[in-house]
């Protein structure tokens, strides 16, 4: 049911992948509801039947046959067949090849949030973030599809269906979106401890404004602008977080967490679990576990002059 309204419903299509599976939804629930309504009414039916003192005498052999095969095989049948092969035509038609110069975005399931590369047309890493994707509007985007731990589940309802991301293997979809706007995108494959906050959000945008947006994430992390910019940036590098997390331009290389480079320019934290505010921030960085029970990041013991110093830091990191 989340997935019925809002910045998160596959009944309210963004994009034209989307549009044919709400075409086949509505039908199929109405066909859905009809055939519900008849085997009640039937069963209604047949308790009071059997509950009248004098009841009619049971059908014939041949006349039960007849409603077997009727109602449960030529019916059954009549309805789910057509359903069936327009299934399989949707699925044809929006897992179609995309162009050899379709933008390619890389994406890792992590417990839990979510890993984001954008690759050349040789397949190199150019840019990568986390927990936020942006794609021009109007252009089939292809999604190379991946997890690095356990099962999880890739999905956009206003924009494509459900692609699994299965460890030892690259999954493929592909997605187009016909307007500018932020979806949220949710994983949906039960994963663990925090299966129901791993979400990030999709940013459709002008494509001008998304090659602006690419241009930025491939550059290193911006030199700090004051002294308490660079003390923030020398607590990062001594304290643990350089340990997990990477910020391009410096030596902080960790793998573990999400990349930092231009934190700044995301709009939420945590897998899209509370907005990108300073507040939010230093909530998270220090006691991660109030915010995101059983997550894998584990609190830093920083002073208040050290935690200062170092929020001062990353918000610069646009």
């Amino acid at each position: 049911m989340t997935a019925c309204e809002g910045s998160q419903s596959a009944l309210d299509p963004a994009g034209s992948a989307a549009e044919l599976i709400a075409r086949l939804w509505w039908p199929t629930l109405f066909v859905a509801t009809l055939v519900t309504l008849l085997v009640l009414t039937l069963l209604a039916v047949a308790v009071f039947r059997a509950h009248k003192k004098h009841a009619e005498l049971p059908l014939s052999v041949r006349q039960s046959r007849n409603l077997v095969i009727a109602g449960g095989i030529i019916l059954p049948l009549a309805a789910t067949i057509p359903f069936a092969l327009s299934s399989f035509s949707i699925g044809r038609t929006i897992h179609a090849p995309l162009p050899d110069d379709a933008l390619t975005v890389e994406v890792i399931g992590k417990q839990w949030w979510w890993e984001v590369h954008y690759l050349d047309e040789a397949g190199d890493r150019i840019a990568t973030t986390a927990n936020e994707i942006h794609i021009p509007v109007d252009e089939p985007i292809r999604f190379l599809l991946s997890s690095d731990n356990v099962i999880h589940s890739f999905w956009v309802p206003n924009l494509q269906g459900k692609t699994d991301m299965i460890p030892g293997r690259t999954n493929l979809t592909s997605m187009t979106a016909d307007e500018p706007g932020v979806y949220r995108g949710q994983c949906a494959e039960y994963c663990g401890t925090q299966h129901a906050l791993m979400a990030f959000l999709l940013v459709a945008e002008a494509p001008e404004a998304f090659d602006d947006w690419l241009a930025h994430q491939r550059q290193p992390a911006r030199e700090p602008a004051t002294d308490a910019q660079a003390r923030g940036r020398e607590v990062f590098l001594e304290a643990e977080c350089a340990d997990c997390h990477t910020i391009r331009g410096t030596p902080a290389d960790g793998e573990d967490g999400p990349d930092l480079t231009h934190i700044a320019s995301r709009q939420t934290l945590a897998g899209a679990t509370v907005p990108n505010r300073i507040g939010h921030l230093g909530g998270w960085i220090t006691d991660p576990q109030h915010i995101k029970p059983g997550n894998k990041m584990p609190p830093s013991e920083l002073s208040p002059e050290e935690l200062q110093t170092l929020l001062g830091y990353l918000e610069s990191l646009e």
